[in-house]
């Protein structure tokens, strides 16, 4: 390997803790850095030749797909650049991780458990096969991230193969103890930085920490067989860096998913260990650079997300208006079981959107749980109030969020959007549906 210094690329979108402490590592092990993002890069082909700008000796690819609705836009972005110069998760293994049923069948078929699962594409299959699972079964949208997209239903529901415009799948509810637990074993190359147990948050099923889910180290207590399994299932799926997800059943484990960008924030809280070092030392080394083992294991007692020097500063032409709502609008609620297209009036006063109890039973939106009390009209903050998991759907955006549920028959208006939706809008409150007066809500 070189001794000389390489220029690592990270592409990354978005803005986040990760993307940060990769790109600080690389420049703490004493290599060069790129945030690979709209403002800076460019390519450019002519006659036989072909250029990318800022040119790097090699990728680690952060794009989030489960957060865009247009991830085929992202991927051509990916491969683009993965044509120029070598990428950590790469493209096609990106896309095949990000796509839940994706990554059961290669699993699957390299004789990997998986939990017992059914995607069905019509909704009469769907239904037809709820009664391979018992009581309870998991419905989850083949893309999601941090719980989203991911419902306990009962076996006399009826079914949509697809809530909003994410197609579906049922999945066995694999348990074994009380409290819900899995374990995310965060794999670099062939080698496991850390590992954490994952334990639900009071009233819910979901151990995302996102959701509120309590973490516990297990990097020194790991399995060997499982240490192994989390190993081979990013391997087979084809990621050079992975969270793997995996819960333990009555008869052993079973990989749940296998993460391309999963977050180092918990596993930082619950290990002591950030992945970010471990991460440029494979890309510095993938792009002929040499780093010191050492250095790498001093630097990953520290998850170091302040703002690089390489962030690339803002075109003229950066800012991008957001989407103009009105006071009312037309917004496409989705669940488990329908959608519906309903007016919906917004509630800038309210940070969470709420939703009548009618509505939220005819699309099957759920499961039902509680969270503490957000200021909301007259009721107290700190009190618990429901909640259940709602898709909806403005102007073309759609969101996975949790609504609060409330009896809402005798108002106008079934639905009340909040700042959780409302934050990806400019509101202009003179706009309405029909371009009336809007009539007062009995709230």
């Amino acid at each position: 390997m070189s001794t000389e210094p390489v220029r690592v690329g990270v592409l990354s979108f978005h803005t986040s803790k990760e993307t940060k402490a990769i790109l600080n590592a690389v420049e703490a092990l004493g290599h060069g850095t790129e945030w690979l993002r709209e403002e800076n890069v460019l390519v450019r082909f002519r006659g036989d030749a072909a250029t990318l700008e800022p040119d790097v000796d090699v990728v680690a690819n952060r794009l989030l797909l489960s957060n865009t609705d247009q991830p085929t836009e992202e991927l051509g972005i990916a491969a683009t650049l993965a044509a120029f110069r070598p990428m950590l998760n790469e493209p096609a293994a990106t896309m095949r991780a990000s796509h839940k049923i994706a990554t059961a069948a290669r699993l699957a078929l390299d004789g990997i458990p998986v939990p017992h699962t059914v995607l069905a594409l019509g909704g009469q299959q769907l239904n037809s096969a709820r009664g391979e699972f018992g009581e309870e079964a998991v419905y989850k949208t083949a893309i999601g991230t941090h719980g989203g997209g991911a419902w306990k239903v009962g076996a006399s529901e009826s079914l949509v193969p697809r809530v909003g415009r994410r197609r579906a799948f049922l999945q066995e509810l694999v348990r074994k103890g009380e409290r819900p637990t899995d374990l995310r074993v965060y794999v670099v190359g062939d080698e496991v930085v850390g590992a954490m147990y994952r334990r639900a948050a009071p009233g819910d099923w979901r151990t995302n920490v996102a959701r509120g889910g309590a973490v516990e180290d297990a990097t020194d207590r790991l399995p060997p067989e499982v240490a192994a399994l989390a190993r081979r299932s990013a391997a087979v799926v084809g990621l050079d860096y992975a969270g793997v997800d995996l819960i333990e059943g009555d008869d052993g484990w079973y990989v749940l998913e296998v993460n391309p960008t999963a977050g180092f924030r918990g596993l930082y809280e619950a290990t002591g260990r950030s992945p970010a070092p471990y991460i440029a030392a494979m890309a510095v080394e993938r792009g002929g650079g040499a780093v010191e083992a050492d250095r790498v294991e001093e630097l990953a007692a520290t998850l170091d997300d302040s703002t690089p020097s390489c962030v690339p500063a803002p075109g003229p032409d950066h800012y991008e208006a957001p989407t103009v709502v009105g006071l009312t609008e037309r917004v496409v609620v989705s669940g488990t079981t329908g959608t519906r297209t309903v007016v919906g009036r917004a509630d800038t006063g309210a940070a969470r959107t709420s939703v009548d109890l009618g509505l939220a039973a005819d699309v099957g939106a759920g499961p039902i749980h509680t969270v503490g009390g957000l200021r909301s009209g007259e009721q107290s903050p700190g009190a618990s109030r429901p909640v259940v998991d709602l898709v909806v759907g403005i102007g073309g955006d759609v969101y996975t969020i949790e609504a609060t549920l409330e009896e809402r028959s005798g108002a106008t208006h079934p639905l009340l959007l909040g700042r959780d939706v409302l934050k990806h809008y400019y509101l202009d409150v003179s706009r309405t549906v029909d371009g009336g007066a809007v009539e007062p809500d009995e709230e």
